[in-house]
């Protein structure tokens, strides 16, 4: 936009100080709201009546974890961890009147929070602070305040010159503990001369403290979640088993591959259960003697993953098991190198990915033997192989046995693990080669359309939409009399509604339940609407430097389930969000000027339920039995 760095570094920081001040009201907010329903987090001054406990539990439980570090010429200015919590100290020695500074790390080993009575807490750092003469004996304290570092994350890899990849970024993340800090969050009382002292320390300049007002680092406020008041939560979620996986016996698992086998299936989480689609496909596939080859792409994953330990099993039975595991994904890192290593020591073969690119696709490809041939079975998804964050976040994932689409996952593979330079695929849409090019090639046939007097709609839903040449396209779209809706969950550089450029254009978010990750694309096409899933942003960091996979869904029930979704999506009036014009956005029950009707995941859940009850009356039916919730 013509601004030099230092423009932008500027403008960004301005932003940010806005974004600071907004999270520090909320947390007023949030905390006025937790003591309306009798949960209090309260000051250390207002509880008088307990100093005399919390000075002995100080003595007894905190004090023995303490370490002060004294800073002087020696005793140099320590290191100070990332995003740690840390206590100011500015101390007098009565004896000498000299000056002395030291620093308190907050141990993150001890609950934040310390109950003083039912449902009555207290901060930790202030049980500290109270009680730093025990630490500092002899002297007397002058001032204390609380702050936090933030250290440079990124790792700086030469992947063309390492050897082994795996060891280079094991000695990266080692250093990365040592990165550069970039910012420090105090308190809005740090006196200047204590806050110069942090500074200079820290190497940074005035422009990296952010001030906070309020309580600093919230992290610590999840025990509130462990408190037993149901009536503060929302009502837990057990997703349905999707219904053409349930059993007919409930006390069998449900054959998956054979279910597959009858036509495709779009899972769509937290929904419908993950467990009982995705997981219990990889499952069946390792108990199978007929299963031949596992291969799965892993980009993030939970650290007690059901999936990997089946992958570790199948490699122990002997079958050919292949795991591209992405040891460069962002805080990710260790534990995906943990689990390559277990993976490699049970016989599987783990590679890491290519050179220069993040492998960000989501697909697992099972290779069976059926008399005298062999099927491929597929997974495409939009989310990432994890139980836990498929409990929380939406996704799609569609199980095929569609021969072209076993050829094209087979020669992703192929790509990932062996010299295959192959940039174009039968039916998969794969980055950094054929995506982008095939997205303007889509949105350039609607604009075709559109000129023909044709119905002409493109619908996106997806993380992020920050790419300059596909934003530039659905501009195009635009004035070319294309409807165009966006559905982004987070950063978006396309302004809707701009005169001449954009006016049909309509950009919404979504901030609900669960977060937001299915990516999905749909375009009508002159009345044979085609729709894509997959795992790829239009991000300039998605489509150039990742490996990124979309596949074409092509089952007629498919194609209607995911135009219900967008369906329902776009018709709600309770937790969506619309850009306007001016770059901001605005509630869309505040721009209605009253109350909304639909919140999209209450709604799908309503569905979910409503289709998983219908799919089990067959079975009450052949059990004789009563009610049986889908859900069990």
């Amino acid at each position: 936009d013509g601004r030099t760095a230092g423009e932008q570094v500027a403008a960004a920081r301005k932003r940010v100080l806005e974004l600071v001040a907004d999270h520090s009201a909320a947390w007023v907010d949030i905390r006025k709201a937790l003591a309306a329903t009798g949960i209090e987090i309260v000051k250390y001054n207002a509880i008088h009546e307990h100093h005399e406990a919390l000075r002995q539990r100080f003595i007894d439980e905190i004090y023995p974890v303490l370490t002060p570090l004294a800073v002087d010429p020696g005793h140099p200015f320590p290191y100070i961890s990332t995003l740690s919590l840390s206590i100011a100290v500015g101390l007098r020695d009565p004896e000498t009147d000299e000056q002395h500074f030291a620093r308190v790390k907050v141990p993150q080993i001890l609950p934040r929070l310390y109950q003083v009575e039912p449902n009555r807490f207290v901060l930790l750092d202030q049980i500290i602070e109270a009680n730093l003469d025990v630490l500092f004996s002899g002297m007397e304290i002058v001032e204390h305040h609380l702050f936090r570092v933030t250290r440079n994350a990124d790792l700086a890899i030469e992947e063309d010159e390492a050897d082994d990849l795996l060891m280079a970024i094991e000695e990266e993340l080692r250093r990365r503990r040592f990165g550069e800090a970039v910012r420090v969050e105090v308190e809005r009382s740090m006196p200047a001369g204590t806050r110069a002292i942090l500074l200079r320390g820290l190497g940074l300049g005035d422009d990296d403290a952010y001030e906070i007002r309020g309580m600093l680092d919230l992290t610590g406020l999840r025990d509130i979640l462990e408190l037993d008041r149901p009536d503060l939560k929302a009502e837990p979620w057990t997703p349905v088993t999707p219904p053409r996986l349930v059993p007919p016996d409930e006390d069998e698992p449900a054959d998956v591959l054979a279910a597959i086998r009858l036509g495709d299936l779009l899972v769509h989480h937290p929904y419908e259960s993950f467990a009982a689609s995705v997981e219990r496909f990889i499952t069946q596939a390792v108990d199978d003697p007929e299963v031949l080859t596992i291969k799965m792409t892993l980009y993030r994953t939970s650290g007690d993953s059901p999936i990997v330990r089946d992958l570790i099993r199948a490699a122990d039975r002997g079958k050919q098991v292949v795991v591209i595991v992405e040891i460069k994904a962002r805080f990710d890192e260790e534990a995906n190198i943990v689990w390559a290593r277990k993976l490699e020591q049970a016989g599987a073969h783990v590679v890491y990915g290519l050179v220069g690119l993040k492998t960000h696709s989501k697909v697992c490809l099972v290779v069976r033997r059926e008399g005298s041939g062999l099927r491929r079975y597929v997974h495409i998804g939009t989310g990432n192989y994890n139980h836990r964050t498929a409990r929380l976040y939406t996704d799609l994932g569609l199980l095929t046995c569609r021969p072209e689409l076993g050829a094209d996952v087979t020669d992703l593979f192929n790509v990932l693990t062996g010299l295959s330079r192959q940039r174009t695929f039968r039916r998969l849409l794969v980055a950094p080669h054929s995506l982008r090019s095939r997205f303007l090639e889509l949105v350039d046939r609607e604009i075709e359309h559109a000129a023909l007097g044709r119905d002409a709609r493109i619908v996106v839903k997806l993380n992020a939409i920050v790419d300059q040449p596909a934003i530039e396209a659905l501009y195009r779209a635009s004035r070319g009399g294309v409807r165009v809706d966006v559905i982004s969950r987070g950063a978006c550089s396309l302004l809707p509604g701009v005169k001449g450029v954009s006016e049909g254009i309509a950009v919404r978010s979504i901030v609900g339940e669960f977060l937001e990750h299915s990516r999905i694309w749909g375009f009508t096409n002159g009345g044979e609407t085609e729709w894509y899933i997959g795992s790829a942003d239009l991000m300039d960091r998605n489509l150039d430097r990742r490996v990124e996979a979309m596949v074409p869904v092509e089952d007629p029930e498919a194609r209607a389930r995911l135009a219900e979704i967008i369906e329902v999506i776009l018709a709600d009036d309770r937790r969506s969000w619309q850009l306007r014009p001016d770059a901001t956005w605005r509630r869309t029950e505040d721009i209605a000027g009253h109350s909304g009707t639909c919140d999209v995941h209450q709604e799908l859940k309503a569905r979910a339920l409503a289709a998983a009850a219908a799919a089990a009356t067959p079975r009450r039916a052949r059990a004789g039995v009563g009610s049986l919730d889908p859900r069990a």
